[in-house]
This record gives C-alpha cells, sequence and structure tokens, in this order.
C-alpha cells in the first residue's frame, strides 16, 4: 500500500533564510520555488524524499494554516507523506482499518516562469494517526518522477538521501498498531536498551525507515506523537561535514558509526532539532 517516503512539509517564517540553510545542509539547490494558496515553497528533491520548505506568503488556506501551526509550534517538519502506487485504494484501505481520511485535494504550484507543479494528495486529522499529520500522495503514473536537486559542489559531499525519520511516542504498542497493522509497514527490528533508556522500532518505508522511538521508563500516555528529526545518507560524510561547516552550521565532529567502517555526525543546528548524517554505505544501522 504504501511504497515509501513522498515528501515532508517544513514549515518557516522566512523562506529566503530557510533555502539558503537547507542549500548549505543538503548542498543542492531547490529543484522548485513556487507558490500556492497564500504560500511561497521551495522544494528540495533526493533520491527517496522531498523536503517541502513553506512559509505563509498573502492569502489563502495554505498560508492561515502554516500561520496556525506557528501560534504553538516552532519551526520544523509538520507531517509526512508516503508515496503509493495506487492512492484510491489505499485511502479505502485505511478508512476499512480504521484510519480516517480527508478527501483528495490538489496543490497547484506556480513558479515565476507560470510554470505549474501539481500535486495530489490525502490528510488524515492528526487525531486519527496519534496526533501527528500523515498523508498520502498522489502522483499521475504517466509522470516522470522528478530529478533529484543539483549539488551546489561535489555530489559526494552532498546528502543523498533520506535514511531515518524519528517519531516519538509515548505508547509504543499504540505506534506498533498504527504503523504496522494499518499503515501496513514492516517492522524490522524490536530493540530496548536500558542503557538508552528507550525502546525503538523500525519499520521499513521504502528504501528508508520510520524509527519509532519510546522512553523505557515513562508511563504509557495518550500524549500525541511527535516528530523527532531526519537522519541523512552522505557519500562522503566528512567532506559533508567539511562543506556544511564552511558554510557556517554548527556540526559536531565525526565520528565512527555503529556498522564497521562508517562515519556519522550531527547537524546541531537544523531547522526543527538536531539532524544526522550516516554513511551511504551504513543505511539503516546507526
Amino acid at each position: 500500500m504504501i511504497s515509501g517516503f513522498d515528501h515532508a512539509p517544513i514549515i518557516v517564517r522566512d523562506l529566503e533564510a530557510a533555502v539558503v540553510r537547507y542549500t548549505a545542509m543538503l548542498g543542492r539547490t531547490p529543484s522548485w520555488i513556487g507558490r500556492h494558496g497564500g504560500a511561497r515553497h521551495a522544494w528540495f528533491q533526493l533520491s527517496n524524499i522531498a523536503l517541502e520548505v513553506i512559509a505563509a506568503d498573502g492569502d489563502g488556506v495554505t498560508g492561515d494554516n502554516i500561520r496556525l501551526w506557528l501560534e504553538d509550534h516552532d519551526e520544523g517538519p509538520s507531517a509526512i507523506g508516503f508515496s503509493t502506487p495506487a492512492f484510491d485504494e489505499a485511502r479505502r484501505t485505511l478508512e476499512r482499518r480504521g484510519v480516517a481520511v480527508r478527501p483528495p485535494e490538489a496543490m497547484r504550484s506556480v513558479d515565476v516562469s507560470a510554470r505549474r507543479h501539481l500535486l495530489g494528495f490525502a490528510m488524515t486529522p492528526a487525531r486519527a494517526t496519534r496526533g501527528l499529520q500523515l498523508f498520502l500522495v498522489e502522483r499521475e503514473a504517466s509522470a516522470a518522477p522528478w530529478p533529484v536537486s543539483r549539488p551546489i559542489a561535489d555530489d559526494a559531499a552532498a546528502i543523498a538521501a533520506i535514511d531515518h525519520v524519528v517519531v516519538r511516542t509515548a505508547n509504543a504498542e499504540a505506534a506498533i498498531a498504527l504503523y504496522g497493522a494499518k499503515l501496513g509497514l514492516d517492522l524490522r527490528l524490536d530493540r530496548s536498551n536500558p542503557d538508552w533508556g528507550s525502546r525503538l522500532l523500525f519499520f521499513r518505508c521504502g528504501d528508508a525507515v520510520v524509527e519509532i522511538g519510546a522512553a523505557l521508563n515513562a508511563a504509557v500516555s495518550d500524549e500525541p506523537d511527535r516528530l523527532g528529526g531526519f537522519a541523512w545518507r552522505a557519500p562522503d560524510p566528512e567532506q559533508a561535514r567539511a562543506r556544511m561547516a564552511a558554510a557556517g552550521l554548527d556540526v559536531s565532529e565525526l565520528r565512527k558509526g555503529r556498522k564497521p567502517g562508517t562515519s556519522v555526525f550531527t547537524i546541531r543546528d537544523a531547522v526543527g532539532g538536531p539532524n544526522l548524517v550516516i554513511s551511504a554505505t551504513g543505511a539503516g544501522e546507526n
């Protein structure tokens, strides 16, 4: 039903400043900058996900929703969109499994050259997905995939793909029911470690992972789940770290990954919270 990630909206206040920051972090320029529904957005396409960096700009439903969101949240990722090869069937399947899905909507983005970018999607009410906004994306079967955003320098120093999306939960069993039984993602690993103080669940999503983290010593509750950040793959983390540091980002020292021969580092000042960068060869291992 779900074949992978499609894109993640990142809500910001100043689009121009955010584009500069994400260009420095990803090492890529946006594939698209356009306007829709009282908002402006920049699209950074990677091999297995896109980031839609978006800010309110003018009158419209999307802009109004962004303003409302920012009243209660800091800048950062607001939702996760999933790809599906059968959009209508996936919506019906979720409904049968007890996950309400709103009627399909269309995003019609127009750039300064009057080119158009069309996208269909269907959102779940946050209350139906443990307080975290999830949505399905419809793409025409005949449409060519978006090309990966152009690197600003050496491709080896750029971010190539998402490795995992982190979700924090106060109820691991409820998360298993949602992401496994209802969304149909494959639970590959369920690991508890007292040294970390957490239980980690790894759900396969295309060639990436949804990682669910729950505190071992906290009481189980119905507190809403929240996005906890992203982990990225880079062909050469050492080059990627040096490029980001030169651009002024706050990055940690390079350290050994859990998989032998791999390296990782942390982007401490990423929008929405720290992000991890890992060796592309260490996918899913860190």
